[in-house]
């Protein structure tokens, strides 16, 4: 009987499984692929490398967004936790663009989701012709 079942990712000897720890490696090598030129080629180490990378980056960041809701008695990592933590960690120049990105993301996805209750407001009051009560012919 297994004493965690939440901890699947982890080998028996409590450490995690690298293919869990780390980003995809085709997902890596799509994104490296898009800023090259179409000639170009990436070697394995390469890929395998920038996947360590930009793994280590994203739990760096994570981890400082993580302890400031443990100070602040908040069990959610939101958006601005994630800025807030390339702020402190001094990656100023990438907090600014993402802050204005997740500003843009939640008006166009408030835009959604007012754009959807419009269009079950239409629905629930544009019944058809024959849900109408009949008049009487002349």
């Amino acid at each position: 009987m297994v004493d965690n079942p939440g901890a699947s990712a982890s080998t028996d000897d409590g450490s995690i499984k690298e293919q869990d720890r780390l980003l995809p490696i085709a997902n890596v090598s799509r994104i490296m692929k898009q800023t090259l030129p179409t000639n170009a080629k990436i070697s394995k180490e390469a890929k395998e490398t920038m996947q360590e990378c930009v793994s280590e980056f994203i739990s760096f960041v994570t981890g400082e967004a993580s302890e400031k809701c443990k100070k602040e008695r908040r069990k959610t990592v939101n958006g601005d936790d994630i800025c807030w933590a390339l702020a402190a960690l001094g990656f100023d120049d990438y907090a600014g663009p993402l802050k204005r990105y997740l500003q843009r993301y939640r008006e166009l996805e408030g835009d959604r989701v007012l754009n959807q209750e419009k269009a079950g407001n239409t629905e629930e009051n544009d019944e058809p012709s024959s849900c109408r009560g009949s008049q009487p012919r002349n």
